[in-house]
């Protein structure tokens, strides 16, 4: 029987379409990952892998491999995937890209209500007991209204129009940057975009192109009273820059999902009041992991039986 690993433990119905295809091998429980050392050690037997999206599969892994017939993403992203690679050595790879739209553009907005409105602050007030003796503070904790604010998104593809349609329903106004809709009313260059924007949100995969998409001098063209919110990946953004643009009050607060060298975070951002922080799991909600790992299942269990998986990201068969 063919083998397949899971780089950590889910629930046994969402694998149900390897039943009988395949024997699955599960990581370690407790929402731990397997380590790449573990993944290289069992390599040699493996046909398929799913992952969260934190395994590299390069020429080390693949040479180790040489059974492997897909790796599947529990994510959008396939960053971690030598793509070109893989399709030379006759390796699959797919990923999730419709599971995670709603709840990330959810968690978009919810960063977003979180920094105007103060959300974090207030609750580590509440917190710290100095409430009783202060008394009611009128006005120390008001924020800023949705409402009548500019949302620039760069990325406009389905979460970015998720995200869109969320901050309608709050009155805000919404324009974009995108490679691919330069003719829609509500398109913006990315300099008049950083502009103009009350809030920038990010939403575009990780390129050569958009590494480093916002630095320096793109901070430099926002308003001083702007809000970022990376919910991309974290080397979008020169968390250096960002680091001296908020210390340097050239903008007003940021929302991180994501980290240019995660797990580590800047230690600077772990002590600005006006930085939510969060361990990239925007997309995480309990339907759109389960529904990712249903597919990433029958994705493996379509290539083992010589189809074509549902979301391939590359063409091995070319």
């Amino acid at each position: 029987m063919r083998q397949v690993l899971v780089t950590n433990a889910v629930p046994q119905d969402v694998l149900q379409a390897l039943d009988g295809i395949a024997d699955v091998i599960q990581g370690p429980a407790g929402g731990r990952l397997m380590s790449r050392a573990d993944v290289l050690r069992l390599a040699c037997d493996l046909h398929g892998i799913i992952n969260q999206a934190e395994l590299i599969v390069d020429e080390e892994l693949l040479d180790a491999a040489p059974k492997l017939k897909i790796v599947s993403n529990v994510a959008i992203g396939v960053d971690n995937l030598d793509l070109r690679l893989m399709e030379e050595r006759g390796v699959w790879a797919t990923n999730a890209p419709d599971a995670f739209v709603a709840s990330t553009a959810d968690c978009t907005i919810a960063l977003m209500l979180g920094l105007l409105r103060k959300i974090n602050a207030a609750d580590r007030y509440v917190r710290s007991g100095h409430w009783p003796d202060d008394g009611f503070q009128p006005g120390n904790w008001d924020g800023l209204l949705l409402a009548g604010k500019t949302l620039g998104i760069i990325g406009y593809g389905r979460i970015g129009q998720a995200v869109a349609r969320r901050a309608k329903a709050f009155d805000m106004r919404v324009i974009f940057h995108s490679r691919n809709a330069a003719n829609d009313a509500g398109y913006r260059t990315l300099n008049a975009l950083l502009a103009e924007a009350d809030v920038l949100t990010l939403h575009t995969p990780l390129t050569e192109a958009t590494r480093h998409l916002i630095d320096a001098a793109q901070l430099n063209q926002m308003k001083s009273s702007a809000f970022l919110i990376n919910m991309a990946r974290g080397a979008v953004v020169q968390e250096q820059a960002l680091v001296d643009a908020l210390q340097a009050g050239k903008i007003a607060g940021a929302a991180l999902d994501v980290f240019e060298f995660e797990p580590v975070v800047h230690p600077a951002l772990l002590r600005m009041p006006n930085v939510c922080l969060t361990p990239h799991s925007g997309g995480g909600t309990q339907e759109s992991r389960r529904a990712a790992r249903r597919l990433c299942a029958e994705n493996i269990a379509a290539a083992l039986q010589g189809k074509r998986p549902h979301t391939a990201v590359n063409n091995p068969e070319c």
